[in-house]
């Protein structure tokens, strides 16, 4: 069975729109969360989140792309590109064995909701003829696979906040199975918008520290109170060893493990005794014909929930059967927000860029550790660390569970 690696990587973020800015960002615990600006929130319960404010699509859209073509688009397509380019691959390898699986939590939701308005208040015959094609959840890998010529399997992947795992996981597979040679995988989301914030905050789901948005998402502490809405995207480009070593690439990063688990509990709520989530992370390490102890590091899903947080700690405490002295855990979302379907993406890159560094950045916003949390957060500042391998867990509203092992290159 061919192991797969990482050789190229890109995303769109509240902190920056590449990796290593993003990372620069993380290790400096500077918040991307603040007051959303793209539109008027005076009518809703939260005013924040974790926006992107700067991102400039124009290098691979024209004009008249961009008016059709929605923010979850944009970013997939930024984030190929540019990994892609990274990855220096060039139009000389065989496009048949190459494919594209992105993923997307809620697709062109945006465009969903501003089509609804302008059917209630226009008519049906003033529906853009562009509504069905940039509403659904696949349009990102379809667009990236035409840019790129690429002919290889090519969809999109759907398990909620996810979604982003499942579809590394699936480019993985495809590798393994010798059914391509090179996968882009990752997923996007431009869930900062007037019907995913409304309908989050009719969930009670959300934080509403309106009065101080840099502090709202606080996984693992005591006093937290919902997750931070966040959007962006991020994307990898694997491939198998046999043909990273043939065409000279530079290997980021291998993928050691990967693992999968439902609940089958309940529709959003977590099994609170983790067992699910303990399958996955046993599972990925069965894959990996790994032992726990060895992987030191975990880049959790940690939203910031109160059943959430609590239920993924039991079941890594589990999974390591108490061994947790030499885990370190901590969550990228306390400084970005949750990017729903477009999280994993940006969390493995995220684990990547540790993995390089051999650093961890800080869980922030942890004014009083919840007593129920047994495992070691990196909570006080960034941290230098020794480790091989590092796990970054996503787990999805109807219980979908993901677990990706990276090891160093």
């Amino acid at each position: 069975m061919e192991e797969v690696v990482v050789t190229g990587m890109g995303c769109v973020s509240p902190l920056g729109n590449t990796p290593e800015e993003l990372w620069k960002n993380l290790l400096a615990g500077k918040s991307g969360v603040s007051n959303i600006e793209r539109f008027n929130t005076d009518e809703y319960d939260v005013h924040f989140g974790g926006e992107v404010k700067v991102f400039d699509p124009t290098p691979y859209f024209s004009e008249r792309d961009l008016k059709r073509f929605p923010r979850n688009v944009q970013y997939a397509m930024h984030c190929a590109m540019k990994a892609v380019e990274q990855a220096g691959l060039t139009d000389l390898i065989d496009k048949s064995r190459a494919g594209v699986i992105l993923a997307s939590g809620m697709g062109g939701v945006d465009v969903y909701y501003k089509g609804s308005i302008d059917l209630a208040t226009k008519g049906p015959r003033h529906l853009s003829p562009y509504f069905m094609p940039m509403v659904i959840s696949n349009m990102a890998s379809n667009l990236v696979t035409i840019r790129l010529g690429w002919m290889g399997p090519s969809f999109a992947t759907l398990s909620a906040c996810a979604s982003s795992n499942y579809s590394l996981i699936s480019a993985v597979d495809q590798i393994r199975l010798g059914r391509a040679d090179i996968m882009l995988a990752g997923g996007s989301e431009e869930s900062v918008c007037p019907l995913a914030l409304s309908g989050f905050c009719a969930m009670n789901a959300l934080s509403r520290r309106n009065d101080s948005p840099e502090t709202a998402s606080r996984p693992f502490d005591k006093n937290r109170n919902g997750f931070v809405l966040g959007e962006g995207a991020g994307v990898l480009v694997l491939e198998s060893l046999s043909h990273a070593k043939k065409r000279g690439a530079k290997i980021l990063a291998r993928i050691s493990g990967v693992g999968l688990s439902a609940d089958a509990h309940h529709i959003s709520a977590p099994r609170e005794d983790g067992v699910a989530v303990c399958n996955a992370i046993r599972s990925a390490l069965q894959d990996g014909h790994l032992n726990a102890e060895q992987v030191r590091y975990i880049n959790t899903h940690g939203t910031s929930s109160l059943r959430g947080d609590i239920a993924e700690s039991i079941a890594i405490y589990n999974a390591y059967e108490g061994k947790i002295d030499g885990l370190r855990i901590n969550s990228s979302k306390s400084l970005m927000g949750h990017m729903l379907g477009a999280a994993s993406a940006v969390e493995s890159i995220i684990t990547i860029m540790s993995l390089i560094d051999q650093k961890i950045h800080i869980s922030k916003n942890i004014e009083e550790k919840d007593p129920e949390i047994l495992l070691h957060v990196v909570d006080k500042e960034s941290i230098d660390y020794d480790f091989e391998y590092a796990m970054c867990n996503s787990l999805g509203f109807g219980g979908h569970n993901s677990v990706v092992i990276f090891g160093k290159a």
